[in-house]
């Protein structure tokens, strides 16, 4: 009997060292899961949300800096300038495609389109554009917050943002 208890007992301390809030000799791996903003090295780019909602719209076609996904559908290929929007083309001739336009849509990510509607995941909301060559874009739907907050490139949450702000991205501080 005190055989069998002393085998449980082993067992059950060998089942509790992975539960690290027991244990003296624990070691702190937050760096996992980064929290704290003041360690960042990047800021957030801020955008207030009247602004926000506001600042989707078609331009002429500029040079991409800093691509991301890439999305094909039909005749057009859609790449993502990363947290500002998406570069239209048109790939008629994959071999040479043919810059139409770009989409603005500052804090982007990713975008998926079905049928002629292009939902858009805009920093922390879904997008619904429906997009037409000839008479440019209509924003038909905006659902707000459905998304987290975008996280700097070295994996931290924005810290003391504004009330009716909104982060579209992150800048190298100095």
């Amino acid at each position: 009997m005190k055989k069998t208890k002393l085998i449980m007992v082993g067992i059950l301390i060998i089942c509790l060292q992975s539960c690290c809030p027991f244990l003296a000799d624990c070691e702190n791996n937050d760096d996992d899961f980064p929290i704290d903003p003041s360690f960042s090295q990047y800021e957030p780019v801020l955008l207030d949300r009247n602004d926000f909602e506001n600042s989707v719209s078609l331009k002429e076609p500029i040079s991409i800096s800093t691509s991301g996904k890439i999305y094909s559908k039909d005749n057009l290929l859609f790449i993502n300038e990363v947290h500002k929007g998406f570069h239209i083309y048109d790939n008629t001739d994959p071999t040479s495609p043919t810059p139409l336009k770009f989409l603005e849509a500052p804090g982007s990510t990713d975008l998926a389109i079905r049928d002629n509607m292009i939902y858009i995941n805009q920093a922390t909301d879904l997008i619904a554009v429906e997009y037409n060559n000839a008479n440019g874009i209509t924003l038909t739907k905006r659902v707000i917050n459905v998304f987290p907050e975008l996280r700097s490139p070295d994996g931290f949450l924005p810290f003391d943002i504004p009330e009716n702000n909104v982060v579209i991205g992150w800048t190298l501080s100095n």
